[in-house]
């Protein structure tokens, strides 16, 4: 994919990227790679989304119920997973009333992982160990510290991943369709590194592309576009209208060079996985 190739122009020690498209047969398959698919990188908030899907996991598996109590008083799992709850980014602080703001919480993610060790009796590293990379084959990836921002991982592990993300097996259809739209529609916020978006639209564990502008993504990817970027320089996106999933993972932390780089990336990878004659990847 000739696309990848604008990578090898980033101001970046080191980087790998993946590309994936879903065939006509429902399969997914990677049209493009380059870069050390075997080294490890911090994800930094990227890790949001696995940490997510083990807590979206734990739902289905009876644990708690989106709607369980959990955080600051008034606020739910579910507003925990979509940044609704009023927690500030770091600390205790309370600024919100839940379901009325859309603030980027740390402490959102990680009071959601003592909600899953308290309701399971596991911790969380192992949780999403069992529940997530084991049964996708993620042998190289592991949280180290926050499940907000604690994952270190491979970029084969992360195409795994969002492999899993174009064509779920483990969680039931109904949870994927309800984490991937907007929860709690109409709540405005600050993305971080892209300021205030009026609305600031989030999923349960996912930030959805929505029409917000400025954005990492492409002006190309749709309004359904899901996925999350990470402060280490990592992004992982996932277009269910294009059928394509994108990697990218860096260890150059985020700042104005991505913010540049990540949508023209994202436009051509777009291009030209429109071109493809993706039939034969049935084969």
């Amino acid at each position: 994919m000739e696309a990848l190739k604008q990578v090898a122009d980033w101001p970046v020690p080191s980087v790998a990227a993946v590309v994936l498209a879903r065939a006509a047969d429902g399969s997914v398959r990677r049209v493009g790679e380059i870069g050390d698919q075997a080294a490890t990188f911090r994800l930094a908030s990227v890790s949001k989304t696995m940490s997510a899907y083990a807590a979206l996991l734990a739902v289905e598996e009876g644990a708690f119920g989106l709607a369980d109590p959990a955080g600051p008083p008034g606020a739910t799992v579910a507003h925990l997973l979509a940044h609704a709850s009023g927690l500030a980014f770091s600390g205790q602080r309370v600024l919100a009333r839940p379901g009325t703001r859309r603030i980027y919480s740390n402490t959102g993610i990680e009071e959601l992982g003592r909600v899953l060790e308290g309701a399971t009796g596991i911790a969380f590293a192992d949780y999403l160990a069992e529940a997530v990379f084991a049964p996708l084959g993620m042998t190289a990836s592991r949280l180290v510290s926050s499940p907000a921002h604690g994952v270190e991982a491979t970029a084969a592990d992360v195409a795994t991943f969002a492999a899993e993300l174009l064509r779920p097996t483990l969680l039931a259809p109904e949870t994927y369709v309800t984490a991937t739209a907007v929860a709690f529609p109409g709540l405005d916020g600050v993305l971080p590194g892209f300021g205030m978006q009026r609305p600031n639209d989030w999923g349960l564990g996912f930030e959805l592309r929505g029409t917000k502008a400025p954005h990492w993504t492409g002006s190309a990817n749709s309004p359904a576009t899901f996925g999350h970027f990470g402060r280490s320089g990592t992004f992982l996106w996932v277009d269910p209208v294009a059928g394509v999933a994108c990697v990218a993972l860096t260890d150059r932390d985020f700042d104005q060079w991505a913010a540049d780089a990540w949508p023209v990336f994202s436009d051509a990878v777009l291009a030209e996985a429109a071109a493809l004659d993706i039939q034969h990847l049935d084969a």
